[in-house]
């Protein structure tokens, strides 16, 4: 399987373990990764001041995926999925601005493909390649290991734009943990919001939502805490102990991207996956 892949800026100037992780572990189960050429940001962060300068960065990245010859794409960044799945959404029913952008593009002699198929990590491994590969590729199962899942808001929601998985019950994510070997748990937060929507407005809402999220994943008796989205790792991890200070609580749980635990069952040497960037206390999981 071959895909383009566009990174964002968040994995690639901060969040280098989802990355890296990505990097070490698609290519050995088959899926041949081609980085987008002359990449920018996705959009998202001008969608206040310019919607339509969103709209254009957003579809200059999908006509840069439709220039590798591929029609299919990965986002691993949930906010840079969701604003690619959402502008090629509002491009398919409005035909005036579509003609606009086209204008643009056309300048840099880009062309947009309407049958560019946008994945995120979670639907790429669960849909298109398959537990049971995933399962094929497990040499060291995480037997016994108790894990909590966090799909993040931008990767469940909102679903008419067409989300990775199921915005009420998701599912997908436990499903490739378990691939692994591990047990998951679920909790009554599943689906609240890591807090970094509020990190600039409202930075102590923000460190609490994240707070009383780990805590009742901790309290729960789960052994770690598993991500697919840059923003909610940045909360759980980097600002863990902030966000447990913010609630109270002594709060010590393992936070890995989903691609460094699959790593780890794959026997991927650690340092290749970027387990000593985590600021929380992975290595735990690696003698559970």
């Amino acid at each position: 399987m071959k895909i383009a892949v566009f990174w964002g800026c968040r994995i690639l100037t901060g969040q280098y373990a989802y990355e890296m992780s990505i990097r070490e572990t698609f290519p050995q189960l088959g899926i041949e990764l081609v980085d987008l050429k002359e990449a920018s940001c996705c959009g998202d962060p001008v969608k206040s001041l310019n919607r339509f300068a969103a709209l254009y960065l957003a579809s200059r990245s999908l006509a840069l995926a439709n220039q590798t010859g591929l029609t299919d794409l990965l986002a691993p960044c949930s906010r840079c999925h969701f604003t690619l799945s959402e502008t090629k959404y509002l491009l398919e029913r409005d035909a005036e601005t579509r003609e606009k952008i086209e204008k643009l593009l056309k300048e840099e002699n880009l062309e947009l493909n309407p049958d560019i198929e946008i994945w995120h990590v979670i639907d790429l491994l669960h849909d298109k390649l398959g537990l049971e590969k995933i399962k094929a590729a497990v040499k060291n199962p995480f037997n016994g290991l108790k894990l909590a899942t966090h799909s993040g808001c931008q990767t469940l929601r909102p679903s008419d734009v067409g989300r990775p998985d199921n915005s009420e019950n998701p599912r997908k994510l436990d499903a490739l943990v378990e691939a692994l070997g591990a047990e998951t748990v679920d909790y009554a937060e599943k689906l609240d919001c890591c807090g970094y929507a509020l990190t600039f407005s409202r930075p102590d809402a923000a460190l609490s939502l994240a707070g009383t999220k780990l805590k009742a994943v901790q309290e729960l008796g789960a052994q770690g805490l598993v991500t697919v989205c840059p923003d909610c790792h940045l909360m759980f991890d980097a600002k863990q102990k902030n966000a447990a200070t913010t609630v109270g609580a002594k709060i010590e749980l393992p936070v890995i991207y989903y691609t460094q635990l699959l790593g780890l069952a794959m026997q991927i040497p650690k340092e290749k996956l970027g387990l000593q960037l985590n600021q929380t206390p992975v290595q735990r999981l690696l003698v559970a």
